[in-house]
């Protein structure tokens, strides 16, 4: 009997790969739709009718569908089959994705976000938990696979709505799309039978993490993804508003931001198995903090702009699994503690884009970089209190 190729080995059902491939679709998925948002957010107010300081409201209400499906997706993917919950999840976003250009009214276009948000929750809980269930303590490399997927999508998606916007001037065949890009990662998942839960033991349990560690560490991830999620939904209406591009032009900026992200997190998967998170992270910060300062030194030079844009996108690439990858580094991480990271995240992107939609028009469009590179400083301040606090801990006698 011939031996089985290894290409039928690799897909097979049972296979990790397959597993992981299913799971990079979906947050394929996932950053498409991350990215879709800014780009449509001038359309979006013109089919209800708002103000922009009134349609940022949208990803307030986003936000917060985000924080209830982390939170109630960890108890699901616990007692439920991983893959029946992930594959809802994503007919959920395709069927709400499909609405959102056809919603004529602000409060019940909100209420679609938030559904939209839930179910965003959802897969990014689901795609992080399922892949640790997997891979295990060999999950490292995968899991910055895992966000260069989204960085993927995120890169995608602008495209495809710069793309609809040449053809009709308006963005709902891009949400119509988008919808229908959510399909193959469902019918690929669905198929694949469901990992199996990784055994914690009472000593691995959360409540055994240090509070005042999580507690940095979840304020970390809350200014971090508010400042990601800032530049990425607020960069098209910047450009726009200070005549720094076209509709289109504004839309491959955005491009540019998450195919940044994309290129750097595809770079940081054999960086990170060189070096140490506490030398990566820091490097990022200080990147980030230099392509800010480029926009903020030349406001009304285009090159400048571009140049920032891809800095800023560059260098924020691999801060999240970076982050994640250090506090594996200082505690247990469980499900439960993974939900308090993706809920300060939530909190994060619920504030800050508002935030700089209630300052945008009576402060000025230069507010959005101002408050994002603010916000980098104080996660580089987080980064070296997190830092002094455990060294001053591992320094502190046993008894």
């Amino acid at each position: 009997m011939s031996p089985t190729p290894l290409w039928k080995t690799a897909f097979s059902r049972t296979s990790p790969f397959s597993k992981a491939t299913g799971y990079y679709a979906a947050f394929i998925a996932l950053g498409l739709f991350g990215a879709s948002m800014g780009p449509t957010l001038p359309y979006l107010a013109q089919h209800t009718g708002t103000r922009l300081s009134e349609i940022s409201f949208l990803f307030t209400a986003r936000a917060m569908g985000y924080l209830l499906g982390s939170l109630i997706s960890g108890r699901l993917y616990d007692r439920l089959p991983g893959h029946r919950v992930i594959a809802g999840v994503l007919l959920l976003m395709a069927v709400m994705m499909a609405i959102v250009p056809t919603v004529p009214i602000l409060w019940l276009l909100a209420v679609v976000l938030l559904v939209l948000g839930m179910g965003e929750g959802g897969l990014d809980v689901g795609g992080n938990t399922l892949l640790v269930w997997v891979y295990q303590d060999k999950v490292s490399p995968f899991m910055n696979a895992l966000h260069f997927f989204f960085g993927l999508g995120a890169f995608i998606a602008p495209i495809i709505i710069a793309f609809a916007i040449q053809r009709t001037n308006d963005v709902t065949w891009a949400y119509w799309i988008l919808a229908l890009l959510m399909l193959p990662p469902l019918l690929w998942i669905i198929r694949l039978p469901s990992p199996k839960p990784m055994t914690v033991t009472e000593a691995h349990r959360s409540g055994d993490a240090n509070r005042v560690l999580l507690a940095l560490l979840v304020l970390s991830f809350f200014v971090y993804v508010g400042a990601e999620l800032s530049f990425g939904g607020w960069i098209y209406t910047y450009a726009l508003e200070l005549n720094l591009g076209t509709a289109t032009s504004a839309a491959y900026l955005t491009s540019v931001f998450w195919g940044a992200l994309m290129l750097g997190r595809l770079v940081s998967i054999p960086l990170a198995m060189r070096f140490p998170p506490t030398i990566i992270l820091p490097v990022d910060l200080i990147g980030c903090l230099a392509a800010m300062c480029v926009i903020l030194i030349w406001p009304e030079s285009q090159t400048a702009l571009w140049v920032g844009t891809f800095g800023a996108g560059f260098m924020m690439a691999s801060i999240f699994p970076t982050m994640i990858s250090l506090a594996e580094r200082y505690m247990t991480i469980t499900g439960q503690v993974t939900s308090l990271f993706l809920a300060g995240s939530s909190v994060g992107s619920m504030t800050m884009p508002w935030l700089i939609g209630q300052l945008f028009e009576p402060v000025g469009p230069w507010v959005t970089m101002a408050v994002i590179t603010l916000s980098l400083v104080l996660e580089l301040g987080l980064y070296a209190l997190i830092r002094v606090y455990v060294a001053r801990k591992d320094a502190q006698p046993a008894y």
